[in-house]
């Protein structure tokens, strides 16, 4: 299945879910709130993290197939709202963090408004999202989205430090993409278990999942940040280099680098608010020297092939077979 295969396959769903938010925030009665919101939120995302949701719980409902009552249907979907509600609030307070310009071939909503703005619409969404956890999914929702977005801060703590640290460790690497990516997306996709009332066993596997989904997806956004293409993926190449970020490939870069290159690497990220196109490429060119674009690649398909093994407990049926797409997709992916 390729990619525009799968994206016709889940259009009905991603409709659906973009109907279920508008609906939703109608509760909204500020316009200018309203206006912020409808600006992150409706740009074109690709509402994986609501999709993995109602993908997961309908893979569970293959197993024991419960009355599926239209109130049981809309209940699911706004409940997976909590997962893009959460996902657009990180992203608006991110944008606010790095001072960002653009996302997504557009401005950034704290360039059009300004910052006290934009994170007060983040954390109307943030508390939305908890309210729908709580309220649809009940507490042990609420506790798994709770968890997952404690870890998104703490990740991100740990981020700033292994940047003013130039700290090459792939465990530390690996615990950030855990808190920051893979912990919402494995939440999203361990709520659809616990919505279907699912097994324990059943939820393990999703969580294994999910998670190595999370962790390529961020590996891919490592890659691309070097070797994309602004013009497929709507934002800049070099950022996390001048934010000096130790992603994936830097890292296996330095451990496997020359020692003039080595040197050179660690000199480029520590001037990095200097950054020129010349050092970025210098920078590039030292990392694809060292094979560390190859070795992060590698890494994001035994994550993929590991996700897609985990999944071997449940029947076949059309929700495996997209999760499966879905996965391939995350691996491939160009923006």
């Amino acid at each position: 299945m390729n990619h525009q295969e799968l994206a016709t396959l889940l259009k009905p769903q991603t409709a659906i879910i973009d109907q279920a938010m508008r609906q939703d925030l109608t509760v909204v009665t500020n316009p200018l709130l309203q206006e912020v919101l409808t600006y992150a939120i409706f740009n074109g995302g690709k509402r994986i993290r609501p999709l993995l949701t109602v993908l997961t719980t309908r893979l569970c409902w293959q197993t024991h197939s419960p009355d599926k009552s239209e109130q049981l249907t809309a209940d699911l979907y706004r409940l997976a709202l909590t997962f893009e509600y959460l996902h657009a609030a990180s992203l608006l307070h991110d944008d606010v963090i790095d001072q960002s310009d653009s996302r997504r071939g557009r401005s950034t909503a704290n360039r059009v408004w300004d910052n006290t703005h934009v994170i007060l619409a983040g954390d109307f969404l943030h508390a939305r999202a908890m309210l729908l956890a709580g309220t649809i999914g009940g507490l042990d929702c609420l506790s798994i989205v709770s968890q997952a977005t404690a870890a998104m801060v703490e990740s991100e703590f740990i981020q700033l430090e292994n940047a003013a640290q130039l700290n090459a460790s792939l465990d530390r690497y690996f615990e950030v993409l855990t808190g920051k990516t893979a912990a919402l997306i494995a939440a999203a996709a361990c709520t659809g278990v616990i919505f279907a009332r699912g097994s324990a066993k059943q939820q393990s596997a999703v969580h294994t999942f999910a998670t190595n989904l999370g962790l390529t997806f961020q590996i891919i956004d490592d890659l691309l940040d070097y070797l994309g293409d602004p013009g497929e993926t709507g934002k800049a190449v070099g950022n996390d280099f001048q934010e000096r970020k130790m992603t994936l490939p830097v890292i296996f870069a330095l451990d496997q680098a020359s020692p003039h290159d080595r040197n050179t690497l660690l000199e480029l990220l520590n001037n990095s608010e200097n950054a020129t196109t010349a050092r970025f490429k210098t920078a590039r060119d030292i990392i694809s020297r060292a094979g560390g674009f190859q070795k992060s690649r590698e890494k994001a398909e035994d994550l993929i092939r590991e996700a897609i093994g985990a999944l071997d407990l449940f029947a076949s049926g059309p929700e495996l077979d997209l999760l499966i797409a879905l996965s391939r997709y995350v691996l491939n992916r160009k923006q």
